[in-house]
C-alpha cells in the first residue's frame, strides 16, 4: 500500500459521510480531536496506532475497515488484457473475469470451446451451483445422466457438485459466461475446469 495515510483518510471520510456524522461527532465518539480527524481525512497527518483504535472504537468498525484500501465502486475488466488459460487438449480457453473472493462465494469467467470439443468437470464443492449464458455456438451440457442441448441466447442453473462435461457439436466456436456459486457449505474455491 503505497498511500496509507490517503487510504485512511478516504476511507474515515467516506465512514463519516454514510452515517451522516459531523467532524464534531466524531471527535465525540472517539475521544479525538476535531482537528485531528479533519487532518486523517485530509491526509495531513500520519496517525498513530492507538489514534486508529480509538476512531475505530469509537464508530464501531473494525480496524482493518480503516485501513485496507477500498474496492472501487466501478471496475472495468477489458477482454484484451486477461491472461487466458489454454487448454490445447480439450479446445478449452478460459477468460477469468472476476476470480474468486472469500467473501463474495464466486467467480465468473468466458469460456470458449472449440468445435467438435468436449470437456469433462470433476465435481464442484457440496452446495455449488453453475450459471451458464450461450452466447455463441451450440452446447451439449451433460449433468448427472442427463443431456441438454443449448442454442445462443439460452441459460442454465445446475447443481455443479456433481460430475457434468460440456461438448461443442457445432462447427464453430462456443462462446459462454459461466458463473460459479459456492454455497455455504463449501469450504474452498477448488476451480475444477
Amino acid at each position: 500500500m503505497d498511500n496509507l495515510s490517503g487510504v485512511i483518510g478516504a476511507n474515515l471520510a467516506a465512514l463519516r459521510r454514510q452515517r451522516g456524522l459531523s467532524l464534531d461527532k466524531v471527535a465525540e465518539l472517539s475521544g479525538v480531536s476535531k482537528a485531528m480527524i479533519g487532518q486523517i481525512e485530509r491526509a495531513e497527518s500520519n496517525p498513530t496506532v492507538a489514534t486508529l483504535w480509538k476512531i475505530a472504537s469509537g464508530l464501531k468498525v473494525s480496524f482493518s475497515e480503516l485501513i485496507t484500501e477500498q474496492r472501487p465502486r466501478v471496475e472495468l475488466i477489458r477482454e484484451c488484457a486477461i491472461s487466458p488459460m489454454i487448454d490445447s487438449g480439450d479446445g478449452m480457453t478460459v477468460y477469468p473475469f472476476f476470480p474468486f473472493e472469500q467473501d463474495r462465494r464466486f467467480e465468473i469467467f468466458v469460456i470458449d470451446l472449440a468445435a467438435g470439443a468436449r470437456h469433462s468437470s470433476e465435481p464442484h464443492e457440496p452446495g455449488s451451483e453453475e450459471y451458464l449464458l450461450l452466447t455463441k455456438g451450440s452446447l451439449e451440457l451433460a449433468i448427472g445422466g442427463e443431456t441438454h442441448a443449448l442454442q445462443a441466447g439460452d441459460a442454465i442453473r445446475y447443481q455443479a457438485d456433481r460430475p457434468h462435461a460440456y461438448h461443442n457439436p457445432g462447427r464453430e466456436t462456443a462462446r459462454f459466461q459461466n458463473l460459479i456459486y459456492y454455497g455455504p457449505t463449501a469450504r474452498t474455491a477448488a476451480t475444477n475446469r
